[in-house]
C-alpha cells in the first residue's frame, strides 16, 4: 500500500516560489491501477517523482507499506527503487545498447549473473511481445516497440509498483491502446500496483479502477473511476470528463436545461429522448452531447432543453429517474435537483 500524507512541494524559481503540490492525501492499494489526471501544470509529474523520492517533498510523507520513504538513506532508497520502477513518455532507452542489453541494465546494476540476467531479459521481451527484437537497437524500433522495451526493463527487478508518467502521450491511438492492454495484462498476471500519470481521460477510463484529479497542485476529487465519470463533482473533473459541455450554457428561453449523465445505460432501438416524447408528450431539444457506446452501453453526457414550465420539467425528471444508469441534473432552483436510478 502507498500512502501519501499531507504532501506539499515547493520550488524556488527566478520569478519566485512556486507551490507545485499542496497538502495532497492519497491511498493506493496493492493491485490498483490508479490514475492521477489533470491539465498541464496541475502537478502530476511532480507528484509521481515525489512517490519514488526523485523529488523530495517540502512537507508531508510518502509511505510504502508503512515505511516512510523520506526517512531512508541513499542505499535504502536504491533498494526501494528496484521495487518501485518507472516508465516515461520519452522511453529513456540507452540508444547505444540493443534491446536485450537495455532490459539487462537494471539487472547488471543489481549484480545478477550475466547468464541469469540474459535469460530474464529474454523472458521479459517475450512478455511484451518482442522476442525477436533482442539484438535490435532502439532507433530501429517504432515508438510503441520502444515503450514495450521500456516496460520490460521496468519489470526486470520484479517490482511491486510501476509508475507510468505520461507513458502513452507520444504514441498514436492504436499504439496507445496496445500499450494500455499490455499494462492491464501485466497487472492481472502479476498483481503489480500501477500508478498512471496522464492528462487523457480516455487512458483512465480504459484501465484504471480509481482516479484522483489534480488542479493547481491540489486533489479536487478522488474515487472509483465509474463514480467519478458518472457523477463528477468538481469543475475541473467535469471539464476533463465532459470537455464539450459548457458550464455556462443557457436555455433558448422556451424551456429548462437538464443535464443527462449516462453511466452504463443499455442502448436500445428506442432512444431515451424519443421514448420520452412518445410516452410523455415532451419533445426535448438536444443542445449538445458527448456519448460513447462500449459493449452496447452508453457513457457520457447530453444537455437537453425541456419545453414548458415546472410541471413539464417535473414530469420529465420523473420519467428519466426510472431509466437505469441515467442521472438527470436540472439547472433550475424549483425543480428536483437530481433524479437517480
Amino acid at each position: 500500500m502507498i500512502e501519501i500524507r499531507n504532501l506539499s512541494k515547493s520550488f524556488v524559481t527566478a520569478e519566485g516560489p512556486v507551490e507545485a503540490l499542496k497538502n495532497v492525501n492519497l491511498t493506493v492499494n496493492d493491485g490498483d491501477i490508479y490514475g492521477i489526471i489533470g491539465m498541464s501544470g496541475a502537478g502530476k509529474s511532480t507528484l509521481v517523482r515525489c512517490i519514488n523520492m526523485l523529488e523530495r517533498p517540502t512537507e508531508g510523507n510518502v509511505l510504502l507499506d508503512g515505511r516512510d520513504l523520506g526517512s531512508l538513506g541513499k542505499k535504502e532508497m536504491q533498494e526501494v527503487r528496484r521495487t518501485v520502477t518507472m516508465i516515461f513518455q520519452s522511453f529513456n532507452l540507452l540508444m547505444q545498447s540493443n534491446c536485450l542489453e537495455n532490459v539487462m541494465f537494471p539487472l547488471k546494476l543489481a549484480h545478477m549473473a550475466k547468464a541469469q540476467a540474459e535469460e530474464r531479459a529474454r523472458e521479459l521481451l517475450a512478455t511484451v511481445g518482442l522476442p525477436d527484437k533482442a539484438k535490435a537497437y532502439p532507433a530501429q524500433l517504432s515508438g510503441g516497440q520502444q515503450q514495450r522495451v521500456a516496460i520490460a526493463r521496468a519489470l526486470a527487478t520484479n517490482p511491486r509498483v510501476l509508475l507510468c508518467d505520461e507513458a502513452t502521450s507520444a504514441l498514436d491511438p492504436k499504439t496507445t491502446q496496445s500499450i494500455l492492454e499490455l499494462i492491464r495484462q501485466i497487472n492481472q498476471d502479476t498483481g503489480i500496483t500501477v500508478i498512471v500519470i496522464t492528462h487523457q481521460m480516455s487512458v483512465v477510463q480504459e484501465i484504471c479502477n480509481r482516479v484522483a484529479i489534480l488542479e493547481n497542485g491540489r486533489v479536487v476529487e478522488e474515487g472509483e473511476v465509474s463514480r467519478v465519470f458518472s457523477r463528477p463533482q468538481a469543475a475541473a473533473t467535469r471539464a476533463l470528463v465532459f470537455p464539450g459541455m459548457a458550464e455556462g450554457q443557457t436555455s433558448s428561453g422556451y424551456g429548462q436545461l437538464v443535464r443527462l449523465i449516462f453511466d452504463g445505460s443499455v442502448t436500445t432501438q428506442k432512444p431515451l429522448i424519443a421514448s420520452m416524447a412518445m410516452d410523455c408528450g415532451i419533445a426535448a431539444n438536444i443542445l449538445g452531447a458527448s456519448t460513447r457506446t462500449v459493449g452496447k452501453k452508453e457513457y457520457g453526457y447530453m444537455m437537453i432543453e425541456i419545453p414548458g414550465g415546472p410541471d413539464e420539467l417535473a414530469r420529465a425528471m420523473k420519467y428519466i429517474s426510472n431509466v437505469p444508469h441515467v442521472t438527470a441534473q436540472a439547472e433550475v432552483e424549483y425543480a428536483a435537483k437530481e433524479a437517480v436510478e
